[in-house]
C-alpha cells in the first residue's frame, strides 16, 4: 500500500469553491496519509477569487481560463487543453470535482481518459431535463457515468443514482457541504459591507424588511428575466414604505441590461454588482425573503430559516419542495408577486416555511467525505 493517497481537487466557479472549500480544509488535517493539489481552472475568476479568500485557500495551480465574452465551445476547449496535462504531471490517485459545472464535465472526461480514479461531491442531483437547467443537467450526468465514489447530498439523489444503474456501494450520502460552508461563514463577524447595505436598505433600524433578489440563469436570459424584474417592480411600488429589496446583479450583459433597464432608480430596490460570498451569507441570515434562481441559495436558505421562492420552472432540489422550506414559482410575473404577496403579508405561511426542516444536512459532509476517501486506501 502506498505511503500516501495523492488527491487532485479541480473547480472553477464560486459555488465548487463554497463547496469544495470545507472539504479542502478537512483533507488539510491528514497531511500524513493525503497528498494534496488543489487545481483552479478559474472559469469564474473575480468570483472565485472573493470565495478562495473567505476560506484562505491558495490553490496550487491556477489556470486563468476566463476570457471576456467566451462561449461555452471556447472554455471547454481550454479546460481541455490546458488540464489535462497538469493532470498528466500530478498523476494523482483520485480526482475530485463537484458539481456540474463546464470544468466538472471536462474534468470527468479527462480523469478518465487519463484512468484515474474519479469522486463526485454533490452527486445524483436531477431535474431529468436535459435543457433545464443548461448545461449543468448533462454536465452533472457526464459526470456520474464515469466517477468511481458518487457524494450524494440525499437519499433522494442516491435514489436517483441507483436508478442509473450506479452500484449502491459505490454511493455515500453525506449531505451537501454547502451547509459546512455556511456553518463556517456565519460564525464569522459580519463584514462592513453588509452592515453598510443592511444600513442603508433601513433594515438595522427595523424600519423596513429585507427582500434579498439573485437571478442570473441561462434558462432566464431573455422575457424570463424581464419578467422576474416586473415582479420586483410590483413588489417595491405595493410595498413601497415597508421592504428594501437588496439585488446583486450578475455581471453578464444578458441579465444587467433588463435589470437596469425596468428596475433603475425605484427608491427602495437597491441595485448593486455581484457580492462577496462572507457579506451575501450575512444578508441571507438578515432576509425577510429570498427570491433566488440559485442553486446553492436553495441549500443555504433553508439553515438560515428563510422562506425562498424559487425563480425557476424546474429544480434539481425537490427535497427542499417537499420539506416545505422551498416553493417553486417559476418566471411568471403575477405568480411570483402573488407567492411573495403572500408571505409578506401571512406571518403564519412565513413562520411554516421558516420553521421547515432543512433536508441538506447537518455540516459535517466533508468529513464524510475524507472519510470514504480514506477507506479506499486499502485498495491502492
Amino acid at each position: 500500500m502506498k505511503s500516501k493517497m495523492s488527491v487532485m481537487v479541480v473547480f472553477g466557479t464560486r459555488p465548487e469553491a463554497i463547496k469544495l472549500a470545507p472539504v479542502i480544509k478537512e483533507l488539510q488535517k491528514h497531511p500524513e496519509q493525503i497528498e494534496l493539489c488543489t487545481c483552479v481552472t478559474a472559469q469564474h475568476r473575480e468570483m472565485l477569487d472573493q470565495v478562495l479568500a473567505a476560506f484562505t485557500i491558495e490553490p496550487d495551480v491556477d489556470l486563468d481560463l476566463m476570457r471576456h465574452g467566451q462561449n461555452l465551445s471556447e472554455l471547454t476547449a481550454r479546460i481541455f487543453n490546458e488540464l489535462d496535462p497538469v493532470i498528466k504531471k500530478i498523476k494523482p490517485d483520485w480526482l475530485l470535482i463537484q458539481g456540474d459545472t463546464t470544468t466538472v464535465m471536462a474534468a470527468a472526461i479527462l480523469g478518465f481518459y487519463n484512468q484515474i480514479k474519479i469522486g463526485h461531491v454533490e452527486a445524483g442531483l436531477r431535474t431529468h431535463d436535459k435543457w433545464q437547467p443548461f448545461p449543468e443537467e448533462v454536465n452533472r450526468r457526464i459526470a456520474g457515468v464515469v466517477a468511481d465514489l458518487h457524494f450524494a447530498p440525499t437519499d433522494n439523489n442516491r435514489q436517483n443514482l441507483l436508478r442509473e444503474g450506479i452500484p449502491d456501494e459505490i454511493i455515500n450520502v453525506t449531505g451537501n457541504p454547502a451547509i459546512d460552508a455556511l456553518r463556517i461563514i456565519t460564525q464569522q463577524t459580519p463584514p462592513s459591507e453588509a452592515i453598510k447595505l443592511l444600513d442603508l436598505a433601513d433594515v438595522t433600524s427595523g424600519k423596513r424588511r429585507l427582500v434579498l433578489v439573485t437571478a442570473h440563469r441561462r434558462e432566464n436570459f431573455g422575457q424570463p428575466i424581464k419578467d422576474i424584474c416586473t415582479a420586483l417592480k410590483q413588489l417595491a411600488q405595493n410595498y413601497q414604505d415597508e421592504i428594501t429589496l437588496i439585488y446583486p446583479v450578475h455581471l453578464n450583459p444578458n441579465i444587467q441590461k433588463p435589470v437596469y433597464e425596468i428596475l433603475s432608480g425605484i427608491e427602495n430596490i437597491i441595485l448593486l454588482g455581484p457580492l462577496d460570498y462572507l457579506p451575501l451569507v450575512h444578508l441571507m441570515k438578515k432576509a425577510a425573503l429570498i427570491l433566488t434562481d440559485s442553486g446553492g441559495i436553495q441549500e443555504e436558505a433553508p439553515s438560515l430559516g428563510v422562506p425562498t421562492l424559487v425563480l425557476r420552472e424546474i429544480t434539481e432540489r425537490q427535497e427542499g419542495m417537499e420539506a416545505g422550506t422551498l416553493k417553486l414559482v417559476g418566471t411568471n410575473t403575477q405568480r411570483i408577486f402573488t407567492e411573495a404577496k403572500l408571505l409578506l403579508d401571512d406571518p403564519q405561511a412565513h413562520a411554516q416555511m421558516a420553521g421547515a426542516v432543512n433536508p441538506y444536512g447537518d455540516g459535517y459532509a466533508a468529513q464524510r467525505i475524507v472519510e470514504a476517501l480514506l477507506e479506499t486506501r486499502g485498495e491502492m
